[in-house]
């Protein structure tokens, strides 16, 4: 068995690739632009097929593209010849992937684009290959070594085509204007949708809320604490703006004989932390945890300052925040 060195072996391909990286940068051009303006006015749906590695760099990318706001899907070459090519309409293109432009499988999806007119979409290390020549837009990877020189195996090919397959779906996706919220919408489980979820999604609002007026005695406003279980009170002027809010914590700091015959306004803290229903749990999170005090109650208000619902530490750890 040759004695190598598994960390300068890594390191090499890391290098190689990185290589790769660098000159599929400088090689984007207009070609890129035209295929994303021809993309942002599809109709129907991109269709991402290959064979081999190339084939399970064309699932991701359709995956990629579905949950970026462009309906993708992968349909298998081999599959396309005996009765898929049905699934692909008129008002779809095609994105066929091949290192060599020479896949002899791509042949019938090749034949069936040009036939019916549906644009395809060739991304291929060979400009003058086959399906370099078929296709209406090109989206071509730079010469480069692969990172298995002896075997030739795909590597570093396979990492351009992913790299200018995520490419593709960003610029589609900033073209569209697609938003967190959009985001949210094809991804509703796990860590990431909980990351995505809007804190109007998870607040409490109305009844729920613990309020009370700035000149309420403390007597009322333990009463509105206990009654409410959020471990605080919001204070409100005559015009309903949230103008402070008393915790656990400002009750300890008040204790004393005379606490029940204060006001609001004389233990309250003041211009407490705020957020709006808008803003992303996880921003909520971030706010509660980096500043200090750390906060467990946060109250989301209007645009007038008047409160609209309160959230507590635990609503996001609940939904899976961390």
């Amino acid at each position: 068995m040759p004695d190598i060195d598994p960390v300068n072996s890594a390191r090499r391909v890391i290098a190689i690739e990185r290589e790769g990286m660098d000159a599929l940068e400088q090689s984007i051009s207009a070609d890129f632009a035209a295929t994303v303006e021809r993309l942002r006015s599809l109709e129907g749906r991109l269709i991402c097929a290959g064979i081999g590695k190339s084939g399970h760099v064309a699932r991701k990318i359709a995956a990629t593209l579905a949950s970026t706001g462009t309906p993708a899907y992968y349909v298998h070459p081999t599959e396309a010849s005996h009765g898929d090519l049905g699934m692909i309409a008129g008002s779809d293109a095609v994105l066929a992937l091949s290192k060599s432009g020479e896949t002899r499988e791509l042949g019938d999806l090749i034949a069936y684009c040009r036939r019916f007119g549906v644009p395809l979409i060739a991304m291929t290390a060979e400009p003058d290959s086959t399906l370099g020549r078929a296709g209406d837009f090109l989206l071509a990877i730079p010469p480069a070594p692969e990172a298995c020189g002896e075997t030739r195996a795909p590597t570093t090919s396979t990492t351009l085509m992913m790299a200018l397959g995520d490419a593709l779906a960003v610029a589609l996706l900033e073209a569209r204007g697609f938003t967190a919220a959009d985001f949210k919408t094809f991804h509703p489980g796990g860590a990431l949708g909980a990351a995505l979820a809007s804190v109007g999604d998870i607040m409490h609002a109305g009844d729920a809320m613990p309020l009370i007026g700035v000149d309420a005695p403390m007597s009322d406003v333990l009463i509105e604490m206990t009654t409410k279980s959020f471990g605080c009170a919001g204070i409100v002027d005559g015009a309903g703006r949230l103008v402070g809010i008393i915790t656990d914590g400002d009750l300890r700091r008040h204790m004393g004989a005379g606490l029940v015959d204060k006001r609001a306004a004389d233990v309250m803290t003041r211009s407490p932390r705020t957020g709006s229903a808008g803003m992303l749990a996880a921003d909520a999170l971030r706010i509660m945890t980096a500043g200090q005090p750390k906060i467990i109650q946060f109250f989301i208000v209007d645009a007038e300052n008047r409160p609209a619902g309160i959230l507590h530490l635990h609503d996001l750890l609940r939904v899976g925040l961390k």
